[in-house]
């Protein structure tokens, strides 16, 4: 399977489908939540994107359905050029597929031998060996600290630099050698998954185009529309729930004179939605996954 979705009804529930409405998966992967959706539509239509080559394989074919080729940074690009401005809702599960992860050639796990890519399209020029072996040591500190949350992200960052310096670090086997005095051994697997974490998000712009799309999903929602994210770690999810609250990304609310809070949105999940028991034990990469869901109010 390319990818089991995660929370599937209850982020399709959370969407309120109209039959003759119009909505967009903003990240199409398998197309597991865009099928769900089609199956609850009657004559309204679904705009999918995914800027991953090998997702376009997994293209539905219903004349109801539009699967664009691009990173849902330009999500509102693209719906002008379809003139279906405004929809009626937007769902998005972000992270990485399954698919991607067990491909050893892209890179994305610790489990497999490969080259040390990362990159969700072959558009994105610069890989993760490119990020490793080019980065000076300010930068790559800052990229593991921000996004790894890692503890000794300055002794990591040392150690890649001195280590590049006799060798370029082309491979996951080779960056894991270079970097194996930095990592605990009581909980190898969670810091090699964090600093892959780190890497990942840099060479994917994630959090940049994350906050994109958040903004121009507000502008591309119809009054009354619904949103629908699944988060996976907390930076993400911490952008969402921001932005959801407040309409910016720091979570600061503004106030109107009489002392209501100025929002966009209307949060209908007070805390997010985790996976059930059933769910966790049939598909371990939900564990952590959070789904928040808004309605857009002005």
């Amino acid at each position: 399977m390319y990818h089991n979705p995660v929370l599937l009804t209850e982020s399709i529930d959370g969407l309120s489908i109209k039959p003759e409405g119009t909505y967009v998966d903003v990240t199409f992967g398998g197309g597991g939540h865009s099928r769900e959706i089609l199956s609850r539509l009657g004559n309204g239509r679904l705009f999918a994107f995914d800027q991953d080559e090998d997702a376009l394989a997994n293209t539905i074919s219903d004349s109801r359905f539009t699967l664009i080729n691009s990173n849902f940074r330009f999500l509102i690009h693209f719906l002008r050029f379809h003139n279906v401005l405004p929809v009626d809702g937007i769902i998005a599960d972000l992270g990485i597929s399954s698919h991607q992860i067990d491909t050893p050639a892209r890179g994305f796990s610790t489990r497999y031998e490969g080259d040390l890519d990362m990159r969700m399209s072959k558009s994105i020029k610069q890989s993760a060996a490119d990020v490793i072996n080019s980065y000076e040591e300010n930068r790559l500190l800052s990229v593991f600290r921000e996004y790894g949350e890692i503890d000794n992200a300055r002794r990591l960052a040392s150690c890649i630099v001195e280590v590049r310096e006799n060798q370029a670090i082309q491979t996951i086997q080779e960056f894991k050698e270079a970097i194996r005095s930095c990592v605990p051994r009581q909980t190898e697997n969670k810091y090699l998954a964090m600093v892959f974490q780190a890497l990942r998000i840099e060479v994917n712009k994630e959090l940049e185009n994350l906050k994109e799309m958040l903004k121009q999903a507000h502008q591309s929602l119809a009054v009354g529309g619904m949103i629908s994210i699944i988060a996976y770690h907390s930076l993400e999810d911490r952008l969402v729930k921001n932005y959801l609250k407040a309409g910016n990304f720091e979570g600061t609310l503004e106030k109107d004179f009489y002392g209501n809070v100025n929002s966009n949105f209307r949060n209908i999940t007070r805390k997010p939605i985790t996976p059930t028991t059933q769910e966790l034990e049939a598909n371990q990469r939900s564990r952590s996954a959070k789904l928040r869901i808004a309605e857009k109010i002005s």
